[in-house]
């Protein structure tokens, strides 16, 4: 017979929309409510008796357990996000708060744990992350969004086009984009780094060759511009090629044809050319290390992508991005970084910008064997950086979110509905965080 007491208990527990279980002290489920069942598909009945681990199947359940780590350590975790694993083998995200199970008495018999559906959360994430995406490209940095307005015209134009920016920020992403909306999109895109290939082989890869025209040339080969034809020739690191190849690029600029190694006879090429390059060109014209002729057909549009560095605010949507994309490779379950990783993530310089940070998660997925990426799991330049470097002030991502916001507001004349508009936000979000970092509106 159930006492009065634990009969209210029940049903006060059964009000709550909150998912709430505990366990005893060996691990076994001793409640069950309402909203634990709706959220994990499994009757009471069914999970009470059972251990927690096999009920709740959650990500962290073998590695990194949260009312193991409260049981041991007394101290309560709060709103922590893991994933866990339904009757019918559904994914739900989840939100965990743990804390110590008291008698009467003040005596510890077990645990408790309360949890929340974040499905629609993930769903307003994720559409928030879309729109933030653009053929690829994750961005909520304004200038990007400025680049991301223009780029339709520009594949619609057939001018030659230099994207400058330092390397890792993304130039053949760009490019891509660019060749995928225009009217070539049915055509090959052909990407060549002229920086990688050495000078002397770098022509017959660009023009090809005939059959005789070297020693083991004992076919013909076409080279990129054939392969790229009536469509676009990506050309990365143009600033390296040598001044002879300079010469034959600018014939197929303004000729729009090319002789393949060893040939005599012209071919046309239908190619829109796309460059790019990490070097200060200007500053390689007036050195006569690249010839100005070159550099202003090549540069009748000009796109410039400013580094990582410069864009702070799109570290956390492209950290959640990689996470996503190695989990999905690697077949984990790794659900976010830590706060304390986020703020090394943060506050690092980026010299070799998105992918270095690409390569940093990468670094952290073979390392992490829980829930959540450490600093530890970082690599040891990015974790030690506030160290090695004593005067790094370290920014937290509220800092960061509020200088965002600063930023938007001046851009926008501090008119509200503008700034919420570009933040993508809702004109109350952008209220509400007006007043909790202070912001003075001018009058």
């Amino acid at each position: 017979m159930i006492s009065d007491n634990n009969q209210t208990t029940e049903e006060i527990l059964n009000c709550i929309t909150e998912g709430v279980f505990t366990v005893d002290l060996n691990w076994i489920v001793t409640s069950f409510n309402k909203a634990a069942e709706k959220i994990t598909g499994i009757d009471k009945m069914e999970a009470i008796g059972r251990p927690c681990c096999e009920v709740f199947r959650a990500n962290i359940c073998e590695t990194d357990c949260a009312l193991k780590n409260t049981l041991e350590t007394g101290t309560p975790i709060i709103n922590k996000s893991v994933y866990i694993m339904t009757s019918k083998g559904k994914r739900v995200p989840i939100s965990i708060s743990t804390a110590l199970f008291k008698n009467e008495k003040g005596q510890i018999i077990g645990g408790v744990e309360t949890f929340r559906d974040l499905t629609v959360v993930e769903k307003l994430r994720k559409a928030l992350r879309k729109q933030n995406v653009f053929s690829d490209i994750i961005s909520q940095n304004y200038e990007m969004h400025q680049l991301f307005s223009i780029l339709p015209q520009i594949a619609e134009s057939e001018s030659n086009l230099l994207i400058y920016g330092e390397s890792g920020t993304g130039k053949e992403l760009i490019a891509r984009a660019i060749h995928n909306m225009s009217a070539r999109k049915n055509a090959p895109l052909i990407t060549i780094n002229c920086g990688a290939i050495p000078d002397t082989l770098l022509e017959s890869e660009l023009f090809g060759y005939i059959a005789g025209a070297f020693t083991d040339a004992r076919k013909d080969k076409p080279g990129r511009f054939a392969l790229a034809e009536g469509g676009s020739i990506f050309l990365d690191e143009i600033g390296d090629i040598s001044t002879a190849l300079q010469v034959k690029l600018l014939r197929v600029l303004q000729e729009k044809e090319f002789e393949p190694l060893g040939g005599t006879n012209p071919q046309k090429a239908n190619v829109r050319v796309i460059t790019a390059t990490n070097k200060d060109m200007e500053t390689m014209v007036k050195e006569k290390k690249f010839r100005e002729d070159l550099y202003y057909r090549i540069n009748v549009i000009k796109i410039e992508l400013p580094p990582l560095r410069a864009r702070k605010e799109d570290i956390p949507i492209l950290v959640e991005s990689f996470i996503d994309r190695f989990n999905h490779a690697k077949g984990k379950d790794i659900v976010d970084v830590s706060e304390d990783a986020m703020v090394l993530l943060i506050n690092y310089d980026w010299p070799g910008n998105i992918r270095e940070l690409q390569n940093a998660i990468e670094h952290a997925f073979v390392l992490c064997r829980s829930a959540l990426i450490e600093p530890f799991h970082l690599p040891k330049s990015i974790a030690t950086s506030k160290i090695n470097n004593g005067l790094l002030k370290i920014r937290t991502l509220a800092e960061i979110e509020k200088q965002v916001i600063l930023d938007a507001l001046s851009r926008n004349s501090f008119k509200k509905l503008a700034t919420a508009q570009e933040l993508g936000i809702n004109k109350t979000t952008l209220w509400r965080k007006i007043k909790k970092f202070s912001i003075n509106i001018p009058v």
